[in-house]
Order: structure tokens, then C-alpha cells, then sequence
């Protein structure tokens, strides 16, 4: 099955940082779409189309309109104090944001393929219907642009 809806989507501010590199702060207009393969159930479903639409609504929702803050970044340290992120760049950059704007994530860099990984094992973590069934396989795609997409997928070995 294929979930790819236009409420499947986020904007979001974010910025490349590696050892050696830091690109400009900018923003993209994300959008989402959601891949799971497994074996038919007795009800017709592989997965209630329902149950991964709500599941990726609310992930994208808890991403819009926020600033990606890599909390696991090689080269950019960040800390919180006094309700804001602070971010010391390898090269130097400093960074503050109010915390009640960032999506504080356990990811290295904020590529759109760490972002597929996040929010494949975010909807892995929130859908025990993907658990209870014989769903083998899931992709997530995340696009930062039309033509433009990074996808992340799992074999779940059922």
C-alpha cells in the first residue's frame, strides 16, 4: 500500500553542519509519503490506510513550522538553557532559538534521509497495528522539494 496525502507535509527551517562544512540556515517545504508491504488479513487490510494517516499527520504536525535542531551532530554542539537552544558551530556560528520553535531530534545531520529514518521508526513506534499484522516492509520518503526526495526503508522479517 501507498499513503501519500497534501496534509502529509511540514516547513521547516534546518541547516547541513559536518566536519569541515556548515551550509546556511534555510527551509524547505517538506512533504511525506509512506510505502508498507506485508501480507493480506482476514479483514481485507494489510494496514488501515486510517491508522497511517493519523500516525503521519501527527508527526508532521510536531515538525511544522519549527527549526531542526540535530541533538546527536558531530560538529555542532547544542545546549538548552532558559526556554532556548543554543548552537555553537564547528566553524565558529552561533545559533539561538527560542525552544518552543525547534523539533529537538535524535539524528546526526538533518539531511532529508536522516529525516526518512526518524520518521520511519516514529510511525514503526506509534502504529501497533504494524506489529500485530504480517507488515514485512515500510518506506517513508521525505521530498525538501518536487523531484527532489530521500527515502528510508526497513525489512521488519515477519
Amino acid at each position: 500500500m501507498f499513503v501519500s496525502k497534501d496534509d502529509f507535509k511540514f516547513n521547516a527551517a534546518h541547516f547541513m553542519a559536518y566536519p569541515g562544512f556548515r551550509e546556511r540556515l534555510h527551509g524547505h517545504n517538506y512533504r511525506v509519503s509512506v510505502r508498507v508491504r506485508g501480507a493480506l488479513g482476514e479483514d481485507g487490510y494489510v494496514v488501515d490506510f486510517g491508522d497511517i494517516k493519523k500516525a503521519t499527520r501527527s508527526i508532521c504536525s510536531e515538525l511544522n513550522e519549527r527549526t531542526i535542531i540535530p541533538m546527536k551532530s558531530d560538529c555542532v554542539e547544542v545546549k538548552r538553557r532558559d526556554g532556548q537552544i543554543g548552537m555553537l558551530c564547528e566553524d565558529g556560528s552561533r545559533f539561538s532559538v527560542p525552544e518552543s520553535d525547534c523539533a529537538l531530534l535524535p539524528i546526526v545531520h538533518s539531511s532529508a534521509e536522516e529525516m526518512a529514518a526518524y520518521i520511519c521508526a516514529r510511525i514503526l513506534d506509534s502504529l501497533d497495528a504494524v506489529h500485530r499484522r504480517k507488515v514485512a516492509f515500510i518506506e517513508v520518503a521525505v521530498a525538501e522539494a518536487p523531484y527532489q526526495e530521500a527515502r528510508y526503508s526497513t525489512e521488519l522479517g515477519r
